[in-house]
């Protein structure tokens, strides 16, 4: 039974699983699945083998139970599998890591012949996991729809002031323990399998907020919550602390699912059940689950989470999902994508505010009557500007004469039956030409364009009004007036395995407009280029290059780079602004997702270091590109050089 309804969530964090901590021989398992689905809860986390089994010429696997005593849905939606603790691939003792290694793939082997989903693997015993990680990237190459989760405590033993001076000097500290370094290792070692996930163990205990925010960029399938993590309230009812409250949360919106592990701690709610070790109910009337209360607090905390959005759940079905970004001046817009643009209610609001400012500034009060001010729309689509210039004209009681000048000539169309319709004929006049090949009857009072990318110079704004400019009069006015692009890094660990999966270096070097959700971003954003209009001067350039070095929290830890998150911030008209720049963005505006350049090889970059990034802009005569690459604290080749994966054409 699902957690509670919150409107427009429909993901796998619904659900609630619980760790069957006895092995259920025999019928135990159907009674255990029974009773704990027949509780509220969604599925269990179950020991497929006895624990006391070890690997014996001519020995049969005990199994918990025969693939015949539950069904196939039962099996694939109801119960995860959990591979014996005792398991240790990397000791020292030969015969152990033998019978380790046997054991897990029978295991393995087990769970994919009654159609396990997952199944959780016991976490590395030592640091030094080589062996372990080797067996499980075997394992990993031959399942097709199963995944593993690596189980590991959710722990970083913090620095004292002295040890922050080690770490900047490079020592290793074997005392400083971080499970993140645990994962790394692993992952790495596995080659980045899209099939190896984590499940966290969840403790009393927490470390920092930094600390944790990194694991929202990895591939968290479980949070296995620990009864000992809960407080008791003064009804002798279990609760959390307000940073376990706030952690819960933070993984409900990112699709992790709680599985609650543990004996009961209360005394206000019998303990008997038989997940608490006492089978002998089984056969007696229903019995309240031991751990009900807790799972009770959890729906409690997953219901009074605010409903999604109206614009996250337009969104939800673009996180994390790869789009290359447009070509606006090689290919003409589909009537689809200016209909979802046009929706876009926030941009041609702050569109229409900062043309009434422009107008009213242009024009006095005591010459509204005899002053009509010529505005151009340069790339108009469909019209959504024009209507908007229109109606800040109208605000302002000044008199316009619109030139809407537009490439695609299906949009033309469109933009001439509008005219019409609305009774525009007397205002707007329709330009079916390139704005960079139109001679100009007159020249502007204001130039207004919507040229702007996710990163803002990258569906080459700078180009077409540097083109159109030369219709604006020297004093004339640009809307919009300049844009910034922000980078910052971030770990990303989906995107990097769905990049991954193209096999080749082309998707590497190329840039995507992506509704990023999955990740964690490792430092503030820093600026990278900025570009202003109109731009006069005679030896203006398009091309870009800058330097950012970007210092981590230094309590969060070491952390992995896939690649950089960007943004923009465009000043349309003096205190009028539109971007989605995280601390500046406009509220409630769709129109653009970031933009994402990865990284080739992701960049290990340990606690107290800093990354070096290089940004390029280049410019040559039938495209531009952007090339980048790190420095420190190691460097990366140079992505895309001279355009060759990715570029937006002229």
């Amino acid at each position: 039974m699902p957690l509670g309804q919150r409107p427009g969530d429909k993901s796998d964090s619904r659900y609630c699983g619980v760790e069957v901590l006895d092995f259920p021989a025999g019928e135990g398992l159907p009674a255990v699945l029974s009773h704990s689905i027949s509780s509220g809860f969604d599925f269990i986390l179950a020991p497929l083998v006895d624990p006391n089994y070890r690997p014996a010429p001519g020995a049969v696997l005990p199994v918990s139970a025969s693939d015949l005593v539950l069904g196939p849905a039962q099996w694939s939606n109801h119960v995860v599998g959990k591979i014996s603790e005792w398991i240790d691939l990397d000791a020292e003792d030969e015969r152990l890591r033998l019978d380790s290694e046997l054991t897990l793939k029978q295991e393995i082997a087990w769970a994919s012949h009654v159609s396990l989903q997952a199944c959780v693997l016991p976490a590395p015993r030592t640091s030094f996991c080589g062996n372990y990680a080797r067996v499980v990237n075997q394992i990993l190459q031959g399942l097709t729809n199963m995944h593993l989760w690596l189980r590991l405590p959710l722990e970083k033993s913090e620095p004292m002031d002295d040890d922050l001076d080690k770490i900047k000097n490079n020592n290793h500290m074997s005392e400083i323990v971080d499970s993140w370094e645990l994962w790394n290792s692993f992952r790495l070692l596995c080659d980045h399998s899209s099939q190896l996930c984590v499940a966290l163990d969840i403790s009393s205990t927490l470390p920092s907020i930094n600390s944790l925010g990194r694991w929202f960029g990895e591939p968290v399938k479980a949070a296995i919550l620990q009864t000992n993590a809960y407080l008791t309230n003064s009804k002798g009812y279990p609760c959390l602390s307000k940073r376990h409250q706030r952690l819960l949360t933070g993984f409900f919106n990112h699709s992790v699912q709680v599985i609650i592990s543990g004996r009961s701690n209360l005394n206000v709610f019998p303990a008997s059940g038989v997940l608490s070790g006492d089978e002998s109910c089984i056969e007696d009337s229903p019995v309240r689950h031991a751990l009900a209360p807790y799972l009770e607090y959890i729906a409690y905390l997953y219901q009074k989470m605010d409903p999604l959005p109206e614009q996250e759940r337009f969104e939800i079905n673009y996180r994390d999902f790869l789009q290359s970004p447009l070509q606006p001046l090689m290919d003409n817009l589909e009537a689809q994508t200016y209909e979802t643009f046009e929706k876009d209610v926030v941009k041609y609001t702050q569109y229409r505010r900062a043309v009434a400012k422009a107008l009213v500034d242009r024009v006095a009060d005591d010459a509204v009557s005899t002053t009509r001010t010529v505005l151009m729309v340069v790339g108009a689509g469909r019209g959504p500007l024009v209507r908007a210039s229109l109606q800040a004209a109208e605000e302002t009681g000044r008199k316009l004469k619109v030139y809407a000048v537009e490439k695609n000539p299906n949009a033309v169309i469109t933009l001439h039956s509008l005219i019409k319709l609305e009774g525009w004929e007397s205002l707007v006049t329709v330009i079916s030409s390139d704005m960079r090949c139109w001679d100009a009857p007159e020249k502007a009072d204001i130039l207004v364009s919507e040229l702007l990318g996710s990163f803002g110079d990258n569906e080459l704004s700078p180009e077409c009004l540097d083109g159109a400019q030369r219709f604006l009069k020297p004093d004339g006015i640009s809307i919009p007036s300049s844009y910034t692009s922000f980078i910052q890094p971030i770990t990303a660990s989906k995107l990097h395995n769905d990049i991954k999966a193209h096999k080749d270096i082309a998707h590497f070097e190329t840039a995507y407009v992506v509704k990023l959700h999955r990740i964690a971003t490792l430092a503030p954003t820093q600026q990278v280029f900025t570009f202003n209009h109109p731009n006069f001067s005679p030896s203006a350039s398009n091309q870009r290059y800058t330097k950012l070095q970007f210092e981590m929290l230094p309590d969060m830890g070491s952390c992995l780079v896939h690649g950089f998150a960007g943004y923009f911030d465009s000043v349309l008209y003096k205190d009028v602004h539109l971007g989605i720049e995280p601390n500046t963005a406009t509220p409630n505006m769709f129109s653009w997702f970031p933009i994402f350049f990865p990284l080739r090889k992701p960049i290990y970059v340990p606690q107290g270091s800093p990354i070096e990034v290089h940004f390029w802009r280049c410019c040559a005569p039938t495209k531009v590109w952007y090339e980048w690459a790190v420095t420190t604290p190691t460097p990366s080749p140079v992505h895309n050089s001279n355009g060759r994966s990715y570029w937006v054409g002229l």
